[in-house]
């Protein structure tokens, strides 16, 4: 019938067989409300699985041999996790299950627990028209498993490293190799060496294949002069697909100078650094070894080149039986004579600006040996490059060249010419040091971290047949020598990490011995010494490397750039669940039709996807 009396079809209908309310006719013949009650949409999907940790690195097990360095709460993991999760991926129809949403629930720090709040879709109702799409959310419990990696088995394998690099400086004493330590912490170059150990006369490196040898070789290019040889030995050969296996052993010599030592260049040395002083002291050394002369303050700088081709030995190497402690009665600035017009106008101005300065640092300084006060007057006048850093009443070392026994015929005839200063002042004591008391010497308001070394059983037995009171004292001499070199040296602490100690005496004692600031000048103020600005804090480092092992959400992983809970989720977009909330929520919530029958979009499109 058409026209305005037509009448729509008739739609038949039916009751619901739970609750008795008209529905329109669907194959299961009830409505979606009971539908909902009856049906658990989560069917067939696992909610407890298992992961795997390395607790030697941290990383996790991604499945066929693969293991990857993933943050708490990252994007990452939770991909790794739903990849996990069974009954989610692989099944295709119309009543499969899908993922519309996914995110963190928090857990006790020390559970060994992960926990995700999934919420899935499922057409329910036999695939036809009158089917009702349900939305159901509920928890995935992971339980964490620990399990050595690949890389963490080949540390505890014997034979397992393929490269080895073999650091040597052929030297009395140990305080190179203690910067070394710093250096490669700073930098953190000693990642993937499988293991450290220490030598008589250097460190042996072991690493799992030849490139990670070769980048550490090239960082230790930059921390010294060094000359490396290369061998290799033939472990294992196929002679079907001529693939063969080696072992490489890489020596690297590091050269015998050290920061503070006293050298007596030759002439034609000296005459290629600008006419510098023949008589100078090391003041840094990196890739260019850098000299600087301690009575006109002038510096000069030598290549790792030129150093291998003419190698140099110091007269004097800065040990702590070669120093002598002074203390200084009294300083007066050095004032030098304006050059000449002639020199003025070829001069440039930045060479002017560097004289004045070297000029502003020079004084000389009237020093007693702290051995003779109290039993004679004699004082000794020397011209120091530190002299700005000295004030009456400051200890300080140097070398007393009167008493030093000088091997060189070369410095000997110039000693007896009077060509050499009775005094060369090396560095100003800070702290308890310059107390002279060793009870107290270690009492420092910073600390530094060392490496995880190992003692050979051959080392171990060479220092048995040695004093071992003796070897101990030497290496804490050794110690307490950096560390003082550290407190007076403001470009050497650059290269390092420093950490604050506890507080308590030993930075009170610190604070006491430290000048103040104001009772100082401006041009004279002490620029060397350790200030609580450069000291970094050690506890949150502790605290984000404890809550990324024990598996706690409480900081994130990544150097702690989300120091609440949830901060790593919410940086990468997935939700949290917090403390409180945590308690409360159920294992399974009831499912619900979803409003306007419709699907909604997969959670693991885009930028979620399974690993």
């Amino acid at each position: 019938m058409s026209g305005p009396m037509a009448t729509l079809p008739r739609i038949n209908k039916i009751l619901c067989c739970l609750c008795g309310i008209s529905i329109a006719p669907n194959p299961s013949g009830t409505c979606a409300t009971c539908l909902a009650s009856t049906t658990d949409v989560s069917r067939g999907i696992s909610t407890e699985a298992q992961l795997h940790r390395c607790r030697g690195c941290g990383k996790w097990h991604a499945g066929n041999g693969r293991w990857s360095k993933l943050d708490l709460e990252s994007r990452e993991l939770m991909s790794l996790c739903l990849a996990n999760v069974s009954g989610l991926g692989g099944r295709a129809g119309a009543e499969a299950p899908r993922l519309v949403d996914a995110g963190w629930v928090w857990t006790e720090p020390h559970s060994m627990r992960l926990k995700v709040k999934l919420t899935v879709q499922r057409l329910v109702g036999g695939g036809s028209s009158g089917s009702t799409i349900l939305q159901q959310s509920f928890l995935v419990e992971f339980v964490i498993r620990n399990q050595q990696c690949v890389d963490c088995q080949a540390e505890f394998r014997t034979g397992a490293w393929k490269s080895l690099v073999q650091v040597r400086q052929r030297v009395d004493h140990k305080r190179t190799f203690l910067y070394l330590e710093q250096l490669i912490l700073k930098h953190n170059a000693h990642r993937g060496c499988l293991n450290i150990e220490a030598k008589r006369d250097g460190m042996d490196f072991y690493f799992p294949d030849k490139g990670k040898a070769a980048t550490f070789i090239s960082f230790l290019e930059g921390f010294a002069p060094i000359k490396i040889k290369a061998s290799k030995k033939l472990i294992g050969m196929d002679d079907k697909s001529n693939v063969s296996n080696y072992k490489y052993t890489h020596l690297v010599e590091v050269c015998p100078l050290c920061r503070e030592d006293l050298m007596y260049l030759p002439e034609k040395v000296a005459r290629k650094m600008g006419n510098i002083g023949r008589c100078v002291l090391v003041k840094s050394i990196s890739n260019i070894i850098h000299f600087v002369d301690p009575l006109t303050g002038q510096t000069g700088n030598m290549d790792s080149e030129q150093f291998w081709r003419h190698p140099l030995r110091p007269v004097v190497t800065a040990a702590r039986s070669r120093l002598a402690r002074s203390v200084v009665l009294g300083r007066e600035a050095v004032v030098s004579a304006a050059p000449a017009p002639a020199d003025a106008a070829a001069t440039t101005a930045r060479r002017r600006h560097a004289a004045a300065k070297r000029r502003s640092r020079l004084a000389e300084v009237t020093l007693a040996k702290e051995t003779d006060l109290g039993k004679n007057d004699e004082t000794v006048v020397a011209v120091s490059h530190v002299g700005y850093l000295l004030a009456a009443g400051d200890v300080c070392v140097g070398y007393d060249l009167r008493e030093l026994h000088l091997a060189d015929d070369d410095v000997e005839e110039a000693r007896s010419a009077g060509k050499l200063p009775d005094v060369i002042v090396v560095r100003k004591l800070y702290g308890a040091a310059a107390g002279g008391d060793d009870g107290k010497k270690k009492l420092r308001h910073f600390k530094l971290k060392r490496l995880n070394v190992d003692i050979t059983e051959q080392e171990a037995g060479a220092t048995s047949r040695r004093k071992k009171p003796a070897a101990a004292d030497a290496e804490d001499v050794d110690e307490e020598d950096f560390l003082r070199e550290v407190e007076a040296n403001k470009e050497l602490r650059a290269g390092m990490n420093l950490y604050g100690a506890k507080t308590g005496p030993a930075a009170d004692a610190t604070a006491a011995t430290a000048p103040a600031v104001d009772e100082m000048d401006e041009d004279e103020e002490d620029d060397q010494k350790v200030r609580l600005d450069e000291l970094l804090s050690d506890l949150l480092l502790a605290d984000t490397k404890e809550a990324a092992v024990d598996g706690g959400f409480a900081m994130d992983d990544n150097g702690g750039q989300a120091n609440f809970e949830g901060g790593k989720a919410v940086l990468d977009g997935l939700g949290f669940v917090g403390r409180e909330d945590a308690r409360n929520i159920p294992g399974k919530e009831v499912a619900m039709p979803v409003e306007g029958n419709s699907f909604g979009e997969k959670f693991t499109k885009g930028d979620y996807k399974f690993l």
